[in-house]
C-alpha cells in the first residue's frame, strides 16, 4: 500500500511541535524596535554577540511541566543537552549552563538535579550557578547556557543553490511515551563530545553556512524555520532522509532526536561535509537543495505536496524583516573583529 504523501504533511502539521512555534510570532513582533544594534539576527539557534575572539553565544530552553513530571531524570539530562545542541548548530563550543528549577523539595526535584548532573559530566559541561524555590506547587525546569563561536553558523546564511543535509544520529530508540529519541543516555562519553565537536570543525573549516538543530518541531518543521530565517525555499525528497526501518514517517518527522542537524553546503563542499560525519558512523544524507521561490516542497516517489508557502504564511516571524539593524555575518564565514 502507497503512502499518503498530502495526508502525513497533514498530520506533521499538526502533531510536530511547527504548532507551538507559531507562537513566537508574538514575541519578533515586540521585538522589532525593542533590541537595537544587534551583533546577529534574533531568531538563531542561540544569539551571537560579537567579541574580540569571535563571538560569545546564549541560549535557553524551557521544558514542558508533563515531560518533566512524567521522566524528570530525562528532562534534567536533556536541560543540558538541547542546550549543548543549540550552541554547536552556532558552529560554538558550549562552555557552562544555569538552570531554573521550582518544585517541592523531594524525589522528583532530586531527580532533575541527577540527570542535569549526569549530563554535565558526559559533555563536560559545568554547571555554574541557577535560581532554586523548594516553595512551588509546580515543577518547573528551565536551563540557559554559554558558548563561543571562532566562526557561526546560522539558520540566516542558506542560499538558493546550496544542498540541504541532516545529520542524525540513529543509534538510539524512543524513550515514550513521548516522542524523544533517545541516541545520548547509553552512548560512550567520548564518542559524544567528538560528534558535537564537529560542528564547530565544520564552521571553522568552511563546509557549510547555515545550520539548525532539529527540534521539537521536528525535522521539517525546523527546515521550516531554517527557510524562513533565510528567506528562500527548498525542495526536499522524503525517501532520502536517515530512518530507522521500524519507526514510521509520522513518528520520525514529529520526533526530537537526541542527536539531529540541518545544513546547507554549496554543491562543491557536499561530498567533504556528508564524509565528515559518515566517518564518525552518524547517518548523514544530501536531502534536497535550497531554492529561491520560498515554497518547501516535499517528495515521496512519485508524489509531490507543498508543506509551506513561506512567502505567504510565517511560521516564527524570525526574518531580516524583523531584525532590520542587522545583517546575518555567516555568509563569509569571518571572525568578528579578527
Amino acid at each position: 500500500m502507497s503512502m499518503d504523501l498530502k495526508k502525513l504533511l497533514e498530520d506533521v502539521i499538526l502533531k510536530s511541535g511547527i504548532q507551538q512555534k507559531l507562537d513566537i510570532q508574538t514575541v519578533a513582533q515586540s521585538l522589532t524596535n525593542a533590541v537595537p544594534n544587534l551583533d546577529h539576527p534574533n531568531g538563531d539557534d542561540a544569539a551571537a554577540i560579537a567579541s574580540p575572539q569571535g563571538y560569545d553565544l546564549l541560549a535557553g530552553e524551557g521544558f514542558m511541566p508533563e515531560f518533566v513530571n512524567a521522566d524528570p531524570w530525562f528532562a534534567g539530562w536533556c536541560g543540558v543537552m538541547v542546550n549543548v545542541s543549540d550552541i554547536v548548530a552556532m558552529g560554538g563550543r558550549p562552555s557552562a549552563i544555569t538552570n531554573t528549577i521550582w518544585g517541592q523539595e523531594g524525589d522528583l526535584v532530586d531527580s532533575i538535579f541527577e540527570g542535569m548532573t549526569a549530563a554535565s559530566q558526559v559533555f563536560n559541561v559545568p554547571i555554574v550557578g541557577g535560581h532554586t524555590n523548594f516553595r512551588s506547587h509546580t515543577t518547573q525546569l528551565a536551563v540557559s547556557i554559554f558558548g563561543k563561536a571562532n566562526v557561526l553558523l546560522s539558520s540566516f546564511a542558506a542560499k538558493p543553490g546550496h544542498a540541504l543535509i541532516a545529520a542524525i544520529d540513529l543509534r538510539g530508540s524512543f524513550r515514550r511515551p513521548f516522542l524523544n529519541w533517545n541516541a545520548a543516555t547509553n552512548a560512550p562519553s567520548q564518542r559524544l563530545r567528538a560528534d558535537i565537536e564537529l560542528l564547530p570543525m565544520i564552521a571553522e573549516k568552511k563546509l557549510a553556512h547555515a545550520a539548525k538543530d532539529i527540534s521539537q518541531a521536528g525535522l521539517l518543521g525546523t527546515c521550516l524555520m531554517l527557510l524562513e530565517s533565510s528567506d528562500v525555499g527548498a525542495e526536499i525528497d522524503l525517501t532520502k532522509i536517515p530512518k530507522p526501518d521500524d519507526v514510521d514517517w509520522l513518528d520520525w518527522l514529529c520526533c526530537f532526536p537526541s542527536y539531529g542537524y540541518l545544513l546547507t553546503t554549496p554543491m562543491n563542499k557536499l561530498d567533504e561535509l556528508l564524509a565528515t560525519f559518515d566517518v564518525r558512523d552518524i547517518n548523514v544524507a544530501h536531502i534536497g537543495n535550497i531554492t529561491e521561490d520560498k515554497l518547501m516542497l516535499i517528495s515521496h516517489n512519485k508524489q509531490k505536496e507543498l508543506f509551506w508557502d513561506i512567502g505567504k504564511h510565517s511560521v516564527t516571524g524570525m526574518t531580516m524583516d524583523t531584525n532590520p539593524q542587522t545583517q546575518p555575518t555567516t555568509e563569509l564565514g569571518e571572525v568578528a573583529h579578527a
